[in-house]
């Protein structure tokens, strides 16, 4: 057993090193204890025996060392699971998408899913992996273990809620699977312009914070933002149109209108539909009239047809966008005022993930119009089609000539 000084000092020093300086150094620890050195070496530091001997090898000149600058020699280290088993990842996310939950501000997810069904499901797909190995993977793809807690939403799930789940995922997959675009769209809360405290922290010299103002009451000039988010699901693209007026239908639309002329256009040249997932209530809600109609316009212009599904009330933190996008926009700004819309703008569009994730973003100067009214006669000339299944819920708005 190693006596207290030595362990401690070992114990000290370890953590500042990297794995080749880590290797080398228990190893002469080792070698300066004599023979069993390595055993004790390796039972206090956890440490396997093959790496120490290694170490030893390596100081002898047995076997050559890793050149300068490198953590291994040329070839070392362990190949990573997509090199032995490619498509090992995305059959892992496959799995546990389906069932994802999340907080909409936060950029982490979590699934119900056990790490054992799920090793046992990808091996049913022809791959093995041990369950410990799915926990990592799953933490490389950003999802965290599951904790017991409520989920917030007000009233009983609708007893539909499952099926629609499963008919959004169904339906996406199989737009995706001909080449068609698939986004997930809705409005971010809305945000104070100026120089106002934001949730978070960043880095700054100690006892320096940044001064910001004691109240949050809108400046004049200046106002509130509502970024509009456009999801691009199959590209991990998003596109936020940054209005600074009312959050409407019309501007819901138009969002999706500069989206489609900015992005979607040129990335599906030759889409002739798309499918959108929606909130079920807001500016793009499910009984919006508005909505329907603004968007039957844009199907006029476009030619494009608009196969839409809406998440069942209290479930909005499902949709896509919600933790794909807007929660790494507010980590990406949190902590910094976002004091011009030059900030905000700045802000979202540096907004990146180790995924890829890449944002586009503009500013909306229209002036929306609240309280518009959709007559009888002006929702019967959307040429809109229901779905059997929720008709409410999905439906399909084509070109229609009368439409005016």
């Amino acid at each position: 057993m190693l006596d207290e000084k030595t362990a401690k000092r070992i114990q000290t020093i370890v953590p500042i090193l990297d794995e080749n300086q880590k290797r080398m150094y228990l190893a002469a620890e080792a070698e300066s204890l004599g023979r069993g050195g390595i055993s004790l070496i390796g039972r206090a530091l956890g440490v396997s025996r093959n790496t120490i001997a290694a170490g030893i090898k390596e100081i002898s000149g047995a076997v050559e060392r890793a050149p300068s600058g490198r953590i291994r020699r040329g070839g070392g280290g362990r190949k990573s699971i997509e090199e032995t088993q490619p498509g090992i990842m995305e059959a892992l996310e496959g799995l546990v998408a389906e069932s994802s939950y999340g907080d909409p501000q936060s950029p982490l997810r979590w699934t119900t899913k056990s790490l054992r069904n799920l090793s046992d499901a990808l091996g049913g797909k022809g791959f093995a992996v041990s369950f410990s190995k799915v926990r990592q993977m799953l933490n490389d793809l950003g999802y965290s273990l599951q904790l017991n807690q409520k989920m917030l939403q007000v009233g009983e799930p609708h007893p539909d809620r499952d099926e629609q789940f499963r008919h959004i995922s169904e339906t996406a997959k199989a737009f995706m699977s001909e080449g068609l675009p698939v986004i997930s769209i809705d409005c971010k809360k809305k945000e104070l312009v100026g120089n106002f405290k934001n949730q978070g922290a960043e880095y700054a010299k100690s006892g320096q914070p940044v001064g910001v103002l004691d109240h949050d009451f809108p400046l004049p000039g200046l106002g509130k933002v509502a970024p509009y988010g456009v999801y691009d699901i199959a590209r991990n693209e998003g596109f936020i149109n940054v209005g600074v007026s009312s959050d409407t239908a019309k501007f819901a639309v138009n969002s999706v209108r500069q989206w489609w002329d900015e992005m979607g256009m040129a990335r599906y040249p030759g889409a002739s539909k798309l499918y959108i997932t929606a909130d079920g209530g807001g500016s793009n809600g499910s009984r919006n009239r508005l909505w329907k109609t603004e968007l039957q316009e844009l199907a006029n212009e476009t030619g494009l047809q608009f196969h839409v599904s809406h998440f069942p009330p209290g479930t909005s933190k499902w949709n896509k966008i919600e933790h794909r996008l807007f929660s790494y926009i507010s980590k990406n700004w949190r902590g910094r005022p976002l004091e011009t819309l030059m900030v905000v703008v700045s802000l979202i569009e540096s907004t990146t993930t180790e995924a890829g994730l890449k944002v586009q973003c503009v500013l909306d100067g229209n002036v929306y119009e609240t309280g518009i009214k959709v007559s009888e006669e002006e929702l019967e000339r959307v040429n809109i089609s229901r779905d059997d299944f929720h008709g409410e819920w999905n439906y399909c708005i084509s070109p229609s000539e009368t439409f005016a």
